[in-house]
Formats: C-alpha cells, sequence, structure tokens
C-alpha cells in the first residue's frame, strides 16, 4: 500500500470516527432532557439486573480489546481473530444477551453498538487476511472503527 492510500485510510478512519461522534452527540441533543448538569450524556434507563449485566459486558469488551492488542504484539493473528469474532463480533450477541437490552436503547446506542459488533466481525477477518500476507494496515483501520464505536458510544450514553 502507497503512503497515500495509508494516509487516505487514515483519514477515512478518523472521518467515521467523527461521523460516529456526531451521530451520538445528535441524538443526544434530541434528548438532553435526560441529560445532568455535571454528566452531559443521555442517561438511559435499564432495570437494574439488564445494567449489571451490560456493564459487565461492556468490561470484558475492554478485556477483550487488551487481549486481541496482546495476540497482535506476538504476531498471532488467528488468535486475535478468534478472540475479536467470539467476544466482541456479530457472533457475540446471543452470549452477550443483546435482543434483551437492545429494547432499552435510543436507537443511536443501538447504532453504535451494532457498528462495533460488524467492526469486530470485520476486523476478524481482515486479521485473518493477514495471518497470510503479513499485512496489518487493514487489520489496524478496521480495529480503530472498532473503537471508535466504543468512543461514540460512551460519549453519548451513559446507563442509570
Amino acid at each position: 500500500m502507497s503512503p497515500i492510500r495509508g494516509l487516505v485510510l487514515g483519514a477515512a478512519a478518523v472521518a467515521l470516527a467523527g461521523w460516529a461522534y456526531l451521530a451520538v452527540a445528535q441524538q443526544h441533543r434530541q434528548g438532553a432532557e435526560h441529560a445532568s448538569v455535571s454528566d452531559p450524556r443521555m442517561a438511559v434507563q435499564f432495570p437494574l439486573e439488564l445494567k449489571d449485566h451490560t456493564l459487565a459486558n461492556m468490561r470484558d469488551h475492554l478485556l477483550a480489546l487488551q487481549q486481541i492488542q496482546d495476540a497482535l504484539s506476538r504476531s498471532d493473528y488467528d488468535v486475535a481473530a478468534k478472540i475479536s469474532e467470539d467476544r466482541l463480533g456479530m457472533s457475540s450477541l446471543t452470549a452477550h444477551g443483546a435482543h434483551e437490552v437492545a429494547k432499552y436503547m435510543p436507537q443511536g446506542m443501538q447504532d453504535a453498538g451494532t457498528s462495533m459488533h460488524r467492526g469486530a466481525s470485520r476486523f476478524a477477518v481482515s486479521l485473518q487476511e493477514a495471518a497470510i500476507t503479513g499485512d496489518l494496515r487493514k487489520p489496524l483501520g478496521e480495529l480503530a472503527n472498532v473503537t471508535a464505536s466504543c468512543v461514540a458510544c460512551h460519549a453519548g450514553y451513559r446507563l442509570q
């Protein structure tokens, strides 16, 4: 990949993250009556047991990202791909009870979550390709998109 193409792809990833943040910010403004002065994020009401479950899932997402980075540091792309798909990707939705919690999420929060899960599956596929080619540029861009979805959601919403 040429340096120019790499810059274009990097700029596209940054633009995507910015778009995701703006989408959440717009959703946030529409629900600003639910925000507090000290924490301007939209408060989202979850039943207590689902709130605890969802927060535990989010902590596991962070752990999965750390484990993925550790696997990448060892060039163990297949392990990183498996972690991404099984713990973050579309295959993880049933294990996380996504159907049950989605009904409590505003549309912007659902969209950010869907973006993260789909992005994690794309990341897993790109890692499998990198296991053959050794080229990490595409997977790293995909990983940036995954974390951009997380950042956008956490910047706009908080569980209550």
